[in-house]
């Protein structure tokens, strides 16, 4: 009979999420990720036969059904300035109110092998799709939409590194508060 995992995949993916967060991939080793996770290195390469690489698709394929779900109340909230707050709240508490390194940013550092970046891109690049379509609901052109969602973005991004680099997550909790703002028209 086989023996139960020590670990579930959630729980893997969350150790695995977390290491590769702080480390980005280069910096990440196998026995980072052994340590984080409680399983072997065999055991991790059991589960992921291709190594790191595999390692590091599945954390973006988690990462990018999280996203799924944190963009979920701006698509899809009637009330769409009610959908944007849902979804910077959401954002904040993914990112840890500002304490938490961005997967995205992490994984596109050098080093990172190209299908690995590129699927990091493609979670940001839906970010900020989300964002533009959500704009536009609430009554923005199409360019004018883009410009908020980069915008409200690099605002965001940009208080994550502020908050790795100075320890201050102020910027962070402005930048989310502001995020629905950002991305409504302008009224006059």
């Amino acid at each position: 009979m086989a023996r139960p995992p020590s670990i579930d995949e959630a729980e893997l993916l969350d150790a695995l999420i977390a290491v590769f967060r702080e480390k980005g991939f280069d910096g990440t080793a196998i026995g980072d990720l052994s340590a984080a996770s409680g399983l072997q290195r065999a055991s991790l390469y059991h589960r992921y036969p291709n190594g790191k690489e595999e390692m590091a698709e599945a954390v973006l394929a988690k990462v990018g059904e999280r996203f799924l779900w944190i963009l979920a109340p701006m698509r899809e909230d009637e009330d769409v300035a009610r959908g944007m707050a849902e979804t910077a709240r959401r954002l904040g508490d993914f990112y840890g109110a500002g304490a938490l390194s961005c997967v995205l940013d992490t994984m596109t550092l050098a080093g990172t092998p190209e299908r690995v970046r590129e699927h990091a891109r493609s979670l940001a690049q839906a970010w900020i799709s989300a964002m533009a379509e959500a704009s536009q609901r609430a009554g923005r052109g199409p360019g004018e939409a883009l410009r908020a969602a980069k915008d409200a973005f690099l605002r965001i991004e940009g208080a994550l590194v502020l908050g790795r680099v100075l320890g201050d997550h102020e910027a962070f909790a402005e930048s989310i508060a502001l995020m629905p703002s950002l991305l409504m028209p302008e009224k006059g």
